[in-house]
C-alpha cells in the first residue's frame, strides 16, 4: 500500500477508501502527512499561499499539541485537516484496540471526518471500524519525499506523473522529508499553474 502509484487491483481490494476524489473539475488534491512541524510547515503554507493553492494536512495529535499556533495557521489558510493518529502508529503491527485509542487521542485535540493511516497500513477490522466515522483517504500519487533513496527531482516526477481529475498527492511536512518535499512541492505547484490544474482541499 506504499506504492507510489497504486494499481487498480490494490484499490479494488478496499473500495471504501478514497484513492481519488470524485470531481468533474480540473482539480487535484495535495495532502501532507506527519505535521505540523515548526518552520517546515510554515514554509509549506507560504508556498501554498504564493501559488493560491489549498491542501489537506493529516496531522499527528502529538504534533498539534506541541505546535497549536501553527495548527491554527493551517486552519486560518482555509486548508482542511485530517486525523493521522497521535503517535504515527503502524496498523499492521499494533493491535486494533491500541490503534483505535490513538485515533481517539487525536480526536480529543481536534475534530475531523478525514483519516489517513500512517504508512498506509491498516487491518481489515481497523478499516471497517474507522470507516464508520471517517472518510479514509489514501492516494493516487506518493512523492516518496521521505525516502533518501530518491532524489528531489525523482520525487517531483512521481508527484506529477499521469495527473488526472481527482488525483491525491502525498507530501510530508516533516524534518526527514523537508529538502526533497520543498523542492518537489514548489515544482508541483509550478507545474499545476502552467497546466491549469487547480489545487484544492479535500471536502467530503
Amino acid at each position: 500500500m506504499w506504492l507510489a502509484h497504486p494499481p487498480r487491483i490494490v484499490k479494488d481490494v478496499h473500495p471504501s477508501m478514497y484513492w481519488e476524489i470524485p470531481t468533474q473539475k480540473r482539480e487535484v488534491f495535495i495532502t501532507f502527512d506527519d505535521g505540523p512541524t515548526p518552520i517546515i510547515t510554515d514554509k509549506v503554507l507560504d508556498l501554498l499561499q504564493k501559488y493560491q493553492a489549498k491542501a489537506t494536512f493529516f496531522c499527528l495529535g502529538k504534533n498539534v499539541a506541541q505546535a497549536p499556533d501553527l495548527f491554527k495557521r493551517i486552519k486560518r489558510g482555509n486548508h482542511t485537516i485530517g486525523n493521522h493518529t497521535f503517535n504515527h502508529i503502524n496498523g499492521w503491527k499494533a493491535n486494533s484496540e491500541d490503534y483505535f485509542r490513538e485515533v481517539k487521542l487525536t480526536e480529543e485535540i481536534f475534530t475531523s471526518k478525514l483519516f489517513r493511516p500512517p504508512y498506509g497500513r491498516m487491518r481489515p477490522k481497523q478499516i471497517k471500524t474507522i470507516s464508520k466515522d471517517y472518510s479514509i483517504i489514501m492516494w493516487s500519487h506518493l512523492s516518496l519525499d521521505y525516502d533518501k533513496k530518491y532524489s528531489k527531482e525523482e520525487c517531483l516526477n512521481l508527484s506529477i506523473k499521469d495527473l488526472k481529475k481527482g488525483s491525491i498527492i502525498v507530501f510530508h511536512d516533516s524534518q526527514k522529508a523537508k529538502d526533497r518535499m520543498l523542492f518537489a512541492l514548489e515544482g508541483f505547484l509550478q507545474y499545476c499553474q502552467e497546466k491549469k490544474w487547480k489545487c484544492s482541499a479535500i471536502q467530503l
